[in-house]
């Protein structure tokens, strides 16, 4: 694509374009209705309510504000404002324009938005609904596999289709076939049908094989559908009562290549193709318990460090490709973070404080597939405590000063464990960080535990196993120059693919499946010749050419 403005994600609903977000008692609706002509970019047209990343941001969006601001809400309906037309996927004209890490990051925050979907029906109470009054195409219909419910107009005109292989030559972006078998439990000959069909399916048959869980007549479309949400809404356990906090925008400056926010600075080294994070541990003590930390809403340190930390990561993702390395630092008062830790498992029972613990797994978790070579510094300032401990355990590499620096008054670094280690910030694996580092030995998880609350140094920390090297003083600054610089020198491809390999040991889920796919097959398959060469069929699609094909299989 051609140079153009940065990707801003901070948007809100008197803002959206292609949605209206709309709450009536205990559901929402979140209506489609994309503007065709305000693409994210340039040299294409969202035709058919097909979307491009500027779409999904302000989706994302809304499913956020949902969770915080509509605590009332226990049903979401996503639906469609055009007639016969749910949507028809991912704009094909912007994906043939589109640079190759841009598909692939697309594909990545799309991912992103649908496991949020499905983390907000499971984990939240909010239930998401699906009403498809047309076709549901390709990236429409994996938006409403993200659904824990899909309704289906029984209209004789009405699909549901996986079209990316026979018009494209490439696959689903979004979890659409992993969806099926694992999610939905479509049986693997349906499953090879339906996505060799362009056209889809409709009606009994999509009914029968599992592709929908219920057909009903147009005319009774909206009526029905109010019902079914109406009924998930009120087996929901959200507080109907309770009042929402309001999320005003992430607050950020750019000069340069600094980045700052309230509780988060950013500095881009481009000669080493690096970022540096230094995050801001809490300024005082926490409040004292739920309703104090309602009365200060977004501005509550981890509920804003959490939206600072999310905003910076995307931005680096889509607007800075070339800076390959992010190096993860802190400076504050590790007392003070285990004492905000507290007060989250203290008050875990309350709405608020659960959605901001689940907004921090999900943070976490775009950590963890962020394409990025993460290196963190534990160094003397640091205030690596707990909730932010994590964010050591999910480098791909650490690095603990032992000891002090020279000529400096600060003590020596310490970290120290609290039970947010334990339990509630799961990989996508389904595993704690701890314990996918110690599948050799879990019975090393339960001896950390022992050590909660306790600030280790450098030797401590490097014999319960939590950090990579302890360099003195003397070797410090050489050995972490010579770590980024390696880590700019090696290939971005195959580091991608290693830390991605190397990253979610353990267990299989849905999610792994989804993001490792994602990472192999998809960005091979953007790259292959039948798909985005000169003959391919991303490039010839809609012009009636015929597309020719590399006929080996490799």
């Amino acid at each position: 694509m051609a140079e153009a403005a940065p990707i801003d994600f901070r948007t809100a609903p008197d803002r959206y374009r292609h949605w209206k977000l709309a709450v009536e008692g205990g559901v929402a609706y979140l209506t489609m209705d994309v503007n065709e002509d305000a693409g994210l970019r340039p040299g294409y047209k969202l035709k058919l309510n097909s979307y491009d990343l500027g779409v999904d941001i302000e989706l994302a969006d809304a499913v956020q504000r949902l969770r915080f601001e509509h605590p009332e809400v226990g049903a979401v309906v996503i639906r469609s404002q055009r007639d016969r037309v749910f949507c028809s996927g991912a704009n094909i004209n912007m994906l043939g324009l589109s640079s190759h890490d841009h598909k692939v990051n697309f594909c990545k925050f799309t991912n992103e938005t649908r496991l949020a979907i499905e983390d907000a029906s499971r984990h939240s109470g909010q239930t998401y609904i699906c009403s498809i009054n047309g076709i549901a195409a390709g990236g429409g219909y994996e938006l409403a596999l993200a659904c824990e419910q899909i309704l289906l107009a029984d209209d004789g005109s009405s699909a549901v289709s996986l079209p990316e292989l026979p018009l494209l030559a490439v696959l689903p972006g979004t979890g659409g076939l992993t969806r099926l078998v694992d999610k939905r439990l479509v049986r693997r000959d349906h499953a090879d049908f339906f996505c060799t069909t362009a056209e889809g399916l409709r009606g009994k048959r999509a009914q029968e094989w599992r592709l929908v869980d219920k057909l009903i007549p147009p005319s009774k479309l909206v009526d029905e559908t109010r019902r079914i949400a109406e009924d998930a809404a009120a087996k929901s356990a959200r507080p109907r009562g309770a009042k929402g906090i309001a999320l005003p925008p992430v607050d950020r400056t750019i000069a340069g290549d600094t980045i700052r926010y309230p509780h988060l600075t950013v500095e881009i080294d481009r000669v080493l193709r690096a970022a540096r994070f230094r995050i801001n541990g809490p300024a005082g003590a926490p409040p004292a318990d739920a309703a104090a930390v309602h009365a200060q809403g977004a501005a509550f340190w981890p509920l804003a460090l959490a939206r600072d930390l999310d905003d910076a990561m995307m931005h680096l993702r889509l607007n800075e490709t070339e800076i390959g390395t992010w190096v993860l630092q802190s400076q504050g008062d590790g007392a003070l973070v285990e004492a905000y830790d507290a007060l989250l498992a203290k008050e875990a029972s309350n709405w608020l404080v659960q959605e901001i613990v689940l907004y921090w797994k999900r943070t976490l978790k775009r950590l963890d597939v962020s394409s990025r070579s993460l290196i963190a510094l534990v160094e003397p300032g640091s205030c690596f405590a707990g909730t932010l401990l994590e964010i050591v355990l999910a480098a791909d590499r650490s690095y603990m000063l032992d000891g002090t620096v020279e000529g400096s008054n600060l003590p020596a670094a310490t970290l120290r464990l609290t039970p947010m280690n334990f339990g509630p910030y799961p990989m996508g694996n389904g595993l704690t960080r701890l314990a996918t580092r110690f599948l050799s030995n879990p019975a090393q998880v339960g001896e950390l535990k022992e050590q909660t609350g306790r600030s280790m140094d450098a030797e401590a920390a490097d014999a319960a196993g939590l950090v990579t090297f302890t360099p003195d003083d003397i070797d410090w600054e050489d050995e972490v120059r010579l770590a980024v610089e390696e880590r700019a020198g090696f290939s971005p491809d195959g580091l991608i693919g290693m830390e991605a390999n190397l990253r979610f040991a353990g267990p299989e889920t849905m999610e792994t499946k989804i993001f490792a796919r994602l990472s192999a097959w998809q960005n091979w398959i953007f790259q292959r010749p039948n798909a985005t060469g000169a003959e391919g069929a991303l490039k010839l699609y809609g012009t009636g050419k015929q597309s020719k094909y590399d006929r080996k299989r490799a």
